[in-house]
């Protein structure tokens, strides 16, 4: 996969069917359904949130449609704006890294804030007004499927450490013009995941003329808020419900891809619920049931431990689990636990020396289950 991308994510909804509460910091599964969002987009070179700020797992830009609240393709305006470069004509900023600190503002009719991370506060930001380019030609809609990208949990994997090469590749870079992709989504999407991202940005690639790949769900509806774009097509089609409309105030987003050549992408049997919405409280409590559900909730706390600690490291539960067994049955119960700790310490101190952090938990797990198996085997010749 070579399209590299930038992320705007849509978090200024008025959440009305929820009693107006704060909907994106609602926590399912013990994370704010907006940083479940960004883990899923975190190999973006540049993240936008339209919405107002609140710490984040990870650093973001801030940006607000204004007036705040008229709709999902105003909102979707204002973030494709915040990602503009510096227009070298302009006096004023585009967003990289400095401005982004700063607070200093851009985008198209938009305020922009700064930057935000796990345990900072957001402050408010400035408006700007840099109007957004256009490009002539606008081709018909078309409903191709695409088979794309390789599925199953070593496709995600792989999907998912490639993401983050991008995303380390992009932070130093978040100075240059804007990315060739905008990655859409909402900010309440809970089973949103590096995968269904990789999938949706290796459909555009496969299909070269196409504006824009699209998530479908399992009534073959599409979701445009789980989609890419490519960046020059996005703006056009934003320009043109502009002027065809004397704004973009209140617009149904569907009228957005209907100016695009759109490949549309089927959601793979692993990735049915990518695009479940919690709009309602029963949602919420259908999400929080599911995250709960035996055969994923094991996944779900390793990952929300790993978002808490601020750790980047691929768990093998099964080597850890294998290790909990035997130690519990070859030397006591209390000895699982203490031993996974001591795995894990020991793992860091080998990481402190150089070795990779996955290898070093394999290691010591390694060793230890050796040495619970000697144990065992001791007792039963004892026996």
């Amino acid at each position: 996969m070579t399209t590299a991308f930038d992320a705007v994510v849509l978090a200024g909804g008025a959440a009305r069917r929820l009693g107006g509460v704060d909907k994106p910091g609602v926590r399912v599964g013990g994370r704010a359904l907006l940083d479940r969002v960004l883990a899923a987009c975190a190999g973006a070179g540049r993240t936008v949130v339209v919405g107002d700020p609140r710490p984040t797992v990870r650093p973001v830009r801030w940006t607000r449609e204004q007036p705040a609240g008229t709709g999902p393709v105003a909102a979707l305006d204002a973030g494709a704006g915040a990602l503009r470069p510096r227009d070298p004509g302009s006096a004023g900023p585009g967003v990289d890294g400095t401005d982004a600190e700063t607070g200093a503002s851009s985008g198209a009719g938009a305020s922009s804030g700064p930057s935000s991370g796990a345990g900072a506060g957001a402050g408010a930001g400035a408006s700007a007004g840099a109007g957004a380019g256009t490009s002539a030609g606008a081709g018909p809609a078309a409903g191709a499927g695409v088979g794309a990208a390789a599925g199953g949990p070593a496709g995600a994997r792989a999907g998912a450490g490639a993401a983050r090469a991008r995303a380390g590749a992009g932070a130093g870079a978040v100075g240059l013009p804007g990315a060739e992709a905008v990655l859409v989504l909402s900010a309440d999407l809970p089973f949103l995941d590096e995968a269904t991202v990789h999938r949706l940005l290796a459909a555009l690639d496969a299909e070269p003329e196409a504006e824009a790949a699209l998530l479908t769900d399992a009534d073959g509806r599409d979701q445009p808020l789980v989609a890419v774009y490519r960046a020059g097509p996005l703006r056009r089609a934003l320009d043109e419900l502009r002027n065809a409309h004397d704004g973009l105030g209140n617009l149904p987003l569907r009228l957005l891809a209907a100016g695009l050549r759109v490949v549309r992408v089927p959601a793979g049997p692993d990735e049915a619920s990518a695009s479940f919405d919690c709009d309602t409280w029963e949602d919420i409590a259908t999400a929080r049931a599911r995250i709960r559900d035996h055969g994923a909730v094991l996944d779900e706390w390793i990952t929300a431990v790993k978002t808490e600690l601020g750790l980047d490291l691929d768990v093998d539960t099964g080597v850890l689990l294998d290790l909990a067994r035997d130690a519990a049955h070859g030397v006591a119960r209390p000895a699982a636990p203490l031993t996974t700790f001591l795995v894990g310490y020991a793992a860091a101190k080998a990481a402190e020396d150089g070795t990779a952090p996955a290898e070093a938990v394999a290691e010591a797990a390694r060793k230890a289950a050796a040495l619970a198996q000697r144990w065992a085997a001791e007792q039963d010749e004892a026996g």
